[in-house]
């Protein structure tokens, strides 16, 4: 079978064998799924390693993205919405995967690949700006911040404030800088390198004006930056696509694809963000919800091919993150509305891998919302604890415990 989930509870595929007429067709047992190795890979030293930022922007809807398809809740909220039993992908005995992720079924078998169910944070915002606002600044949902999470903990850190890398971060694609926002942070933006490489030229024309008034010389000093990291950038590219037939046309992919050749061609980044947008599925959902998760995953599989063949899978870290999840029950039109948990995915060579936290229930909501559990700066403050080597770092000291994201955290 094609590790399909298959409940006989919610079926009734058992009760009719034994109570049908004698002539029915008898099903096939279940074939055992064979064991898969688990990798054993651990990380090398924090120089060397790559976190890459995945922003499901617009409020992934987790319940149909990790399934609790052993809640019978979960059929009864979501009569029109609810993936079928037979469809899902059984991972674990309590959940499954909506069939569109089945491309990372295998890292996870593997160990490579985690799960974290139910993140959020208290007192949830449900607008779009304020929620991904806290999650860019690491703030509390009342309190308001100027720099995102990556900028304040790079700022001073013992490895990479000596690391003379060719930038702190690449955006690519048309997100936002969101964590990345600070002026503290050589950040690179590029759409794609041919035109990265024309906006590089005029960047430099702009530079090298010294006419310029003392109120605009902070703007000139932060463009000669900039500059001189596109440049860094530049002198590395070649132009040379590896990777490009083993990714797909959508734009996730293509910017994942981007940076898998950036990374093969010598450039030095801590710090890639990337976006997948289209997720506020307030109507019509299941076929918009189904492409979007196989843009995710197909994009994600084929990265995670592309750093195992340039070795530096071991090295990279991938997080997924969005604004908000949805909520449980399903509206009107199809969809679902502005909710508060969700799943949060990291993926890497060395990760600790598995399901973290406890499966949603949605037997006790909060209004009809999911309730966290996990805490999106625990994960904040592993990815700079375990990832980045700095036990004692800015979300530790306000009280966030930092979640465990690697095997060993060889630092």
């Amino acid at each position: 079978m094609d590790r399909r989930r298959f409940l006989v509870a919610a079926s009734g595929s058992l009760l009719a064998a034994c109570t049908g007429p004698q002539n029915a067709a008898v099903a096939p047992p279940i074939a055992a799924r064979p064991r898969v190795p688990r990798s054993t890979g651990l990380a090398g030293p924090v120089r060397n390693r790559i976190l890459v930022l995945v922003e499901l922007q617009g409020g992934n809807d987790g319940l149909n993205t990790i399934i609790p398809i052993a809640d019978a809740n979960y059929r009864r909220l979501r009569a029109g919405l609810a993936i079928e039993a037979q469809e899902a992908l059984d991972v674990q005995n309590d959940v499954a995967f909506h069939p569109a992720l089945k491309p990372l079924v295998d890292p996870l078998e593997r160990g490579e690949f985690s799960v974290f169910h139910s993140v959020g944070y208290p007192r949830p915002n449900r607008s779009h700006f304020r929620s991904i606002e806290i999650w860019d600044q690491a703030t509390a949902s009342d309190r308001y911040g100027d720099e995102g999470w990556v900028t304040q903990a790079l700022r001073g850190h013992p490895e990479f404030s000596k690391r003379n890398a060719d930038a702190d971060a690449i955006v690519l694609g048309v997100g936002n800088i969101g964590p990345l926002a600070g002026p503290d942070t050589r950040l690179v933006t590029m759409r794609e390198p041919r035109q990265f490489l024309a906006q590089a030229e005029s960047m430099q024309s702009l530079a090298a004006r010294n006419d310029v008034t003392p109120a605009l010389r902070h703007l000139v000093r932060t463009q000669n930056e900039a500059v001189a990291a596109a440049e860094a950038v530049r002198r590395k590219l070649t132009g040379r696509e590896r990777f490009n037939r083993r990714f797909g046309g959508d734009p996730l992919a293509r910017s994942l694809a981007i940076a898998a050749d950036l990374i093969a061609d010598g450039v030095d980044i801590p710090v890639w963000k990337v976006t997948l947008s289209g997720f506020d599925t307030h109507a019509d959902q299941r076929p918009r919800h189904a492409r979007l998760l196989a843009n995710l995953a197909n994009a994600l599989a084929a990265f995670r091919s592309s750093m195992q063949e340039l070795g530096r899978w071991n090295d990279t870290l991938v997080m997924t993150y969005s604004e908000f999840g949805r909520r449980v029950g399903e509206n009107l039109s199809r969809g679902t509305d502005h909710g508060t948990a969700a799943p949060l995915f990291v993926l890497g060579g060395a990760v600790d891998g598995g399901f973290k936290g406890p499966v949603p229930n949605l037997a006790d909501l909060d209004e009809g919302d999911l309730k966290p559990t996990i805490d999106f700066r625990q994960v904040y403050a592993g990815v700079i604890a375990d990832w980045w080597g700095q036990r004692d770092n800015f979300l530790l000291r306000q009280g966030h415990r930092p979640a465990t994201l690697v095997r060993v955290a060889n630092v």
